[in-house]
């Protein structure tokens, strides 16, 4: 696994940070990028935690999901191998827990009738947040699909757009099961 004892190592100084083949990449490369904007959407999740933490079911899945991001940014930075020797990134057995976990949590939730705006609770705010930026990390991990000699892997495309599902009905589920939820009113302010 992997052992930090040392934070910092001058080695970015030059604008460049290694991937896990030890090449070498500017730091705005687009695979550098993709999984930097998914080390945000964890860090959205582990404020939207904070909000849930009474819940201890909706807070393990929470966490489960932040473990699973570090796959998927393992698998974006090329890692090689992880436990068991194995090629370290999400599988389609994670994206089918993850849909499983869309379901459960949808079940209970009234069917929409109207968009809705980000709020209702601190917990939903940032589970809509985390959504964005879980938005914005999926466009770029298209972009970097989609550009000659890079790749993504199918798990780990599927897994973040299937994520971004689940953090929207997450943030519906936050707000007392969507009793909280705030509803855009179409021409409201003309």
């Amino acid at each position: 696994m992997v052992v930090l004892n040392r934070i910092y190592t001058r080695s970015g100084d030059d604008g460049t940070t290694a991937l896990g083949t030890g090449e070498r990449r500017k730091k705005y490369d687009l695979r550098i990028a993709a999984y930097g904007t998914l080390d945000e959407v964890n860090a959205v999740i582990g404020v939207a935690r904070l909000h849930v933490a009474d819940n201890g079911a909706f807070d393990a899945v929470l966490g489960r999901i932040q473990n699973d991001l570090f796959d998927v940014e393992a698998d974006l930075c090329l890692a090689e191998k992880g436990p068991g020797g194995a090629r370290l990134t999400v599988t389609d057995a994670q994206v089918a827990w993850l849909e499983g976990e869309i379901d459960r949590l949808n079940a209970g939730l009234e069917p929409l009738k109207s968009f809705i705006l980000p709020g209702g609770s601190p917990a939903s705010a940032y589970l809509h947040l985390a959504r964005t930026v879980c938005r914005r990390a999926e466009r770029i991990m298209v972009e970097l699909k989609d550009k000659p000699g890079e790749g993504v892997s199918a798990p780990s495309l599927k897994y973040v757009n299937r994520l971004s599902d689940y953090l929207f009905v997450a943030g519906r589920y936050a707000n007392d099961k969507g009793a909280r939820d705030v509803l855009w009113a179409p021409g409201q302010n003309r």
